[in-house]
């Protein structure tokens, strides 16, 4: 990067904050998205020659499309200009992932676009994920600009990370964005290495790098419908089957059109109708958000929904808790189903904490909040540092994590166990997630 003015200044008096030069336009300038099988064969020529490790990142329509998939890939490599790839015109970039193959991918926040990049061919062998990085220094605010102006001292021009990328063409300001995302990641992440090694954590790193990298997909919810916005408001099974039906019902037409649900219908109007159930399809325009233009015109879909729901014999309604009591209830009833869980829980979780503080990282990434759950909801039977270990890898806990936690988890688990009443029931356990960082 050149020089600017606000490098030639004197430094600022130390009673004045200090200037952050802003970095608005990416230094080579703004690529035009490639579009075209040549343009894209031209930049795999092109990147493949450069060297180092690639900077690479994704934009996807998150809150305006269903899908996660990406709508524009843009990447970075030293001795080539920045490349923006529009994956609508050019769907399969396997070509573009074998050139790349061999180099170091950074990426930040990679457990976010790692999947949609994969969709089209892209996957890394090196993973470097400067957000995770982050973490792992104990910063809590780990937004790409954040972390470029605390470890650069450079400002982004930021502002469209909410942006319904699937819109064509994108405007020129968009591009903008899209660039100076990967601007400096590489940058970013020689900054971040060096951080790392100095507090003895680069092993820690490339642990977690590694589990990213290697995630699987998101396994489907059980009971999806059970986490729309309000649902605690219905009083009894019957309405429960009411916001069922109509939340398929809109997952459905969503699916089909490649529209966010809640653009669809909102959440509130489906635990709206459901509290009120309408007989009638008038009754059920009535009711807000309905009555407009565009809900007008798919009535009888929703009105449907709640007809069905509305004829379900007994035996066929939801139940009113959920699936079978395991690990993924939320901890907030732990007190009052499983106490005893709960009592484990809050003594880990304190246990986790102050090793947390100990050893300067987040809490959630020093042990995942689901592994943390699961453990407590069900110890390891005899209850042994070695058991606890093997328990925790089995969760997905990395060599870094367990090394560090499983000693003093064991500790915590047994003192709960002992003042734990003796009639406590046992509970089952299910598999749950453990995303690194999460």
């Amino acid at each position: 990067m050149s020089e600017t003015d606000d490098d030639l200044r004197d430094p600022a008096p130390d009673d004045e904050p200090v200037a952050v030069p802003m970095l608005r336009e990416p230094v080579d300038g703004v690529p035009e998205p490639l579009t075209t099988p040549g343009q894209l064969a031209e930049a795999i020529a092109g990147l493949r020659a450069a060297r180092g490790p690639v900077a690479v990142d994704a934009e996807r329509a998150s809150g305006y499309r269903y899908s996660q998939r990406a709508y524009l890939v843009q990447l970075r490599r030293a001795g080539y200009p920045t490349v923006l790839v529009d994956p609508i015109a050019l769907p399969d970039l396997h070509e573009l992932g074998s050139a790349l193959e061999s180099a170091e991918w950074i990426v930040h926040a990679a457990h976010q676009d790692l999947p949609c990049l994969s969709e089209l061919g892209l996957a890394p062998r090196r993973l470097f994920d400067t957000e995770l990085a982050g973490r792992l220094l104990g910063q809590e605010r780990v937004a790409l600009g954040t972390m470029v102006e605390r470890y650069l001292g450079i400002g982004l021009e930021k502002g469209h990370s909410a942006a319904d990328w699937s819109v064509r063409p994108l405007p020129h300001d968009w591009l903008v964005y899209a660039a100076l995302d990967v601007e400096l990641l590489v940058e970013l992440r020689d900054v971040l290495a060096d951080e790392l090694a100095k507090v003895g954590k680069s092993d820690w790193a490339e642990q977690e790098f590694e589990a990213v990298r290697r995630l699987p997909p998101l396994a489907p919810r059980a009971e999806p419908w059970r986490r729309t916005s309000g649902i605690h408001a219905t009083r009894n099974r019957r309405q429960l089957a009411a916001v069922r039906a109509l939340w398929e019902a809109r997952d459905s037409f969503a699916a089909a059109r490649d529209v966010a649900p809640g653009r669809v219908l909102p959440d509130s109007a489906i635990i709206e109708a459901a509290r009120r159930n309408p007989r009638t399809q008038d009754e059920l325009l009535a009711l807000p958000i309905f009555g407009g233009s565009r809900q007008r015109r798919v009535a009888d879909r929703w009105f449907g929904a709640l007809a069905r729901a509305q004829a379900l014999p007994d035996n066929e309604l939801p139940t009113i808790t959920g699936p079978a009591l395991d690990s993924t209830l939320p901890p907030g009833r732990w007190r009052d189903r499983a106490p005893d869980a709960a009592a484990r829980l809050a003594s880990a979780r304190e246990v986790i904490a102050q090793l947390a503080d100990k050893h300067e990282i987040l809490t959630q990434n020093l042990l995942a909040s689901d592994v943390l759950r699961r453990i407590c909801w069900t110890p390891p039977e005899p209850l042994t540092t070695d058991t606890v270990r093997a328990r925790l890898a089995e969760l997905g806990a990395r060599p870094w994590q367990i090394e560090l936690t499983a000693e003093a988890l064991c500790r915590s688990l047994a003192v709960t166990a002992e003042s734990a009443p003796a009639d406590a029931g046992a509970a089952s356990d299910e598999p749950g997630d453990n995303r690194p960082g999460g």
